[in-house]
């Protein structure tokens, strides 16, 4: 009988030890992993690099190397309208509004 019961304790005591890393601090414990899964990624604002229009009507914008025209969606932003100098971007209820750097810089 304590042949099998130090066998037993001798089997688990193995288990345990090996589900363990040797290296960690003393009483550590390894992380819960389903939070980093429920975690919901917010993908950056697109950068506005280029706009052409052949007409005020049909224009269509490079935002982060993607070419877009009005519908489209980029990074999970939907563009909602593109103008010469800017570009409207929707999520949700919320808008941005993209402009190029102004060139009318006073001294």
């Amino acid at each position: 009988m304590v042949r099998v019961l130090s066998a037993v304790f001798l089997v688990y005591s193995s288990l345990v030890n090996s589900s363990q890393d040797p290296t960690a601090p003393l009483g550590w414990q390894k992380p819960d992993s389903t939070e980093s899964r429920n975690k919901k990624v917010q993908q950056p604002l697109p950068k506005l690099q280029s706009i052409v229009c052949l007409n005020h009507d049909k224009c269509q914008a490079v935002l982060s190397g993607n070419v877009v025209i009005v519908g489209e969606s980029v990074n999970g932003f939907k563009v909602s309208r593109i103008e010469p100098q800017m570009v409207t971007l929707s999520r949700g209820n919320k808008q941005w509004k993209l402009e190029f750097f102004t060139l009318d810089i006073k001294y």
